[in-house]
């Protein structure tokens, strides 16, 4: 246990806030000990991941809980099933390149999503055609309140756009936390998904006609690397904001006025690309102060000068969504967990 401990290091954002407490946890009896101490001295409690999908806006006066579970296990379904078990403190894309290397299928078009596995199920991750959900089977869980081990399965995750029930206030969000995932992934017989974004294109720029599972992750690797800036280099946390749904009649509205609005319909909803209209309303490459939007692309928000506060940046934020609104009457939702 550590005190008045630096998080800079533990957010890809690089911000510099400090946690009153901080301790690194190995395995789940050193996670109920830590539990129990922060019970006893009625502190407020900061699960640490990958780093990836938080944004310290001040110090963190509570006990910073950085988990490092590590293992993969592998059950045979049947000749073209496996079950993969990967415990909370695997890194994702390492865990994608595991599967990749034993030519298991399904998590491909997920390569290079910054995290680890344990923040997965969380936030639903999902890139190029695919989410968590279409491979999830269950997740085993620690209940902080009574520190007992349950699982969810597929349907009591509840798994929406970016959202689970560990995100619902007032149902798993502050009351659980992930230990291990499983998922279900194929042998032989891999669906391969090269409709979505940019995929079918670089696909063509390898000269391939015919891809594997192992082209589908290189082609989003390739992809994700010239748009997206490496937060070991600059301070980000990928995409800051969710794609707005919208209903189909306020879209067809706004096409009268925005020709070249771009959206996906879904029934009679359309999801409306948020890097667009950012776009749109001049954030492209602007800085402000120690805060900038990519110059490659506006929905990543980047702590340009390494120096930035979590405050800055939120507040950075909140200026794109009060313009993004006043132009297109869509209110931007953050993607990001704002501590």
């Amino acid at each position: 246990m550590q005190e008045n401990f630096s998080l800079k290091p533990y957010n890809t954002f690089g911000v510099d806030a400090q946690a009153k407490y901080f301790v690194e946890i190995n395995n789940i009896e050193e996670l109920k000990n830590a539990l129990i101490f922060s019970k006893e001295n009625t502190l407020p409690l900061l699960f640490l991941g990958g780093g990836s999908n938080i944004l310290l806006t001040k110090d963190f006066d509570g006990l910073a809980i950085k988990l490092n579970l590590k293992g993969i296990s592998e059950k045979d379904l049947n000749e073209d099933e496996i079950l993969i078990t990967a415990k909370a403190g695997e890194n994702w894309h390492e865990f994608v390149t595991y599967c990749l290397s034993k030519n298991y299928g399904g998590l491909e078009n997920l390569s290079l999503i910054p995290g680890n596995v344990g923040t997965s199920p969380m936030q639903n991750i999902g890139a190029y055609g695919t989410e968590i959900k279409d491979v999830f089977i269950n997740c085993q869980v620690l209940d902080l309140e009574n520190l007992e081990l349950t699982t969810f399965d597929l349907e009591e995750c509840r798994f929406g756009y970016r959202d689970s029930i560990f995100k619902q206030e007032g149902e798993g969000k502050g009351k659980y936390i992930i230990l291990e995932v499983t998922f279900k992934l194929t042998k032989k017989d891999h669906h391969i998904k090269t409709e979505y974004g940019a995929i079918k294109s670089e696909l063509e720029n390898l000269g391939i006609t015919n891809p594997t599972i192992q082209d589908i992750s290189q082609a989003v690797i390739n992809i994700r690397q010239s748009k997206l800036p490496d937060p070991k280099q600059i301070g980000n946390a990928g995409s800051f904001f969710k794609n707005p749904t919208i209903p189909l009649a306020q879209f067809e509205e706004l096409k009268q006025k925005f020709e070249n609005i771009q959206g996906y319909p879904n029934g009679n909803m359309v999801k409306v690309p948020a890097g667009w209209l950012i776009e749109q309303c001049g954030w492209k490459g602007k800085q402000i102060g120690n805060v900038a939007s990519h110059k490659l692309q506006s929905l990543v928000i980047i702590n340009a000068t390494g120096e930035a506060t979590g405050k800055e940046i939120f507040d950075f934020s909140t200026e794109i969504i009060n313009s993004v609104q006043e132009k297109f009457g869509i209110e931007l939702e953050r993607e990001v967990n704002i501590i």
